[in-house]
């Protein structure tokens, strides 16, 4: 058996789990959530210098609650947190959550970019996260949208566009391994000036243009952007049906920032907030931990590489935006 993407290449060919978009197209920004039915051990891995997140410290290893109820990106910056509690009331309402008496708490981490000088309208009377946040509930599915959708809506590069990008693989073992991403990066995505994308090399197919790799390369060591008056940020999901513990998951969201360096050119700056997310759902056992974990968290870092491509790949032009989309050079 040979490694292959799964029938959908979303991270929704993780049995189990649902995708939710919801977006604002006056505003220009939206939200996107991440669930399954039952609650996912999840953790965390931060590697940007200006991360904006909600609940994070608790998915540390050593922390006592292991499993979330949902994992939600969202655009807004720091307003874009309110998109988690907009989740966190739904659930709630449906008797999910952390059960304390008789009551229950759902466990709602997040995670925000910033898409607030994008060309949206911005003047808002009332944050509109909350609302986002539920209405991308009210949205999972299995089948959801790629580029300027959700959390991607308003998205950008240093180049082009930005947007929302999934993908996913079925390993030898059995494994699925799924990414979800918002792809709005203080470097480029593509080559120069495009149109080859950095993740090139790990495409399968032609899922995001299928040009291969570029013929001739910039100055490897000089950042390909420039210092601007936009912050960003990547902010991404990676999950598993595997048995992880709560430390294997934060082994897994390391791996996959590996990702973000192999798409993005530079990752990790002190102007983006590069966060990942891990999440099990603990449905197929480890066969060997060693080896298996190894190959989880190899695929983990394609997988985010193409999903990365795909979400710019996919970017729709629309009134107002600040860049090109890839479908237009």
């Amino acid at each position: 058996m040979t490694a292959a993407p799964g029938p959908a290449n979303l991270i929704t060919d993780v049995p189990g789990l649902r995708v939710g978009n919801a977006q604002d197209t006056h505003v220009k920004t939206g939200a996107t959530v991440l669930l399954s039915d039952a609650p996912l051990t999840a953790a965390v891995h931060i590697m940007g210098g200006a991360p904006g997140a909600r609940e994070t410290d608790l998915l540390a290893p050593d922390k006592t609650v292991e499993q979330v109820d949902a994992l939600v990106l969202s655009g807004g910056s720091a307003f874009g947190l309110d998109a988690a509690s907009g989740v966190a009331d739904a659930l709630r309402a449906q008797g999910r959550g952390f059960a304390v008496g008789d009551q229950r708490v759902p466990i709602v981490p997040g995670a925000i970019l910033f898409d607030l000088i994008n060309g949206g309208e911005k003047d808002w009377s009332e944050n509109p996260y909350k609302r986002l946040g539920a209405r991308a509930l009210e949205d999972a599915g299995a089948d959801f949208a790629l580029g300027s959708v959700g959390a991607g809506t308003g998205a950008i590069t240093a180049t082009l566009m930005g947007g929302l990008g999934s993908a996913s693989m079925r390993l030898p073992s059995g494994h699925v391994v799924g990414a979800l991403v918002a792809v709005n990066a203080l470097g480029s995505a593509v080559v120069g000036q495009g149109p080859h994308f950095w993740a090139a090399p790990f495409e399968i197919g032609a899922e995001f243009g299928g040009l291969g790799p570029a013929h001739a390369f910039p100055d490897p060591h000089l950042p390909q952007t420039k210092l601007s008056a936009h912050a960003n940020t990547t902010i991404g999901i990676i999950a598993t049906d595997a048995a992880l513990s709560q430390a294997q998951c934060t082994r897994l969201a390391t791996a996959a920032h590996d990702g973000f360096a192999r798409a993005l050119l530079p990752a990790h700056t002190p102007m983006d907030g590069d966060l990942i997310f891990a999440a099990a759902t603990g449905a197929q056992p480890l066969g060997d931990p060693l080896s298996d974990t190894l190959y989880l968290g190899h695929a983990a870092a394609t997988c985010m590489a193409r999903a990365i491509a795909r979400g710019v790949h996919a970017a729709t032009p629309a009134p107002g935006n600040p860049l090109p989309c890839w479908s237009e050079l």
